[in-house]
């Protein structure tokens, strides 16, 4: 029986070091972001696009990119409606897919019943809307900057153009 148990207890051992396995190395690091604005000055073109748009009195959130549509910052006002947050995400869905600013494709999507047709198809989009431009350095698109809730995209992009002119000569 001893010698049983024995013979048992060698088969077990050869069998569990057969199985066992080196120690799984360690994961590679995930990738950085993609080329894009700096945090500080995503987040300095946002707060001077929110300051421009309070001193109008209008309630609204700001968003900025990087190159792959990866949300760098994001800012809503204190009483800003909820819906801006999503609105603004379409607006930069429609620059990052077509490369130009929302109201560019606004205007060509009256005339250009194809464009509509596939705006309204597109769930990231739905419906264009005027109010988010390009970010562009040395004539390459880094990102793009959405404004949301003022009353009409005119003046949502004008508090864009407010918050990118004032970090426009430090983008690199």
């Amino acid at each position: 029986m001893i010698k049983t148990s024995l013979i048992v207890l060698v088969t077990l051992m050869a069998s569990t070091s057969v199985y066992a396995q080196a120690p799984a190395a360690a994961p590679a690091p995930p990738p950085p972001r993609a080329k894009g604005p700096a945090v500080a000055l995503a987040v300095e073109a946002a707060q001077s696009a929110l300051a421009d748009c309070m001193s109008k009195t209008y309630k609204v959130t700001a968003l900025v990119v990087d190159s792959a549509g990866v949300l760098v910052a994001m800012m809503s006002q204190d009483g800003a409606a909820v819906r801006t947050q999503d609105v603004a995400k379409s607006k930069i869905a429609t620059v990052m897919k077509y490369k130009v600013a929302s109201g560019v494709i606004v205007e060509r999507a009256k005339t250009d019943t194809a464009l509509a047709d596939a705006l309204k198809a597109d769930p990231a989009i739905g419906q264009a809307r005027q109010g988010a431009l390009p970010i562009i350095v040395k004539g390459e698109m880094v990102g793009a900057m959405a404004v949301s809730g003022a009353p009409g995209g005119d003046k949502d992009e004008a508090c864009v153009m407010t918050g990118l002119a004032k970090v426009q000569a430090r983008l690199m």
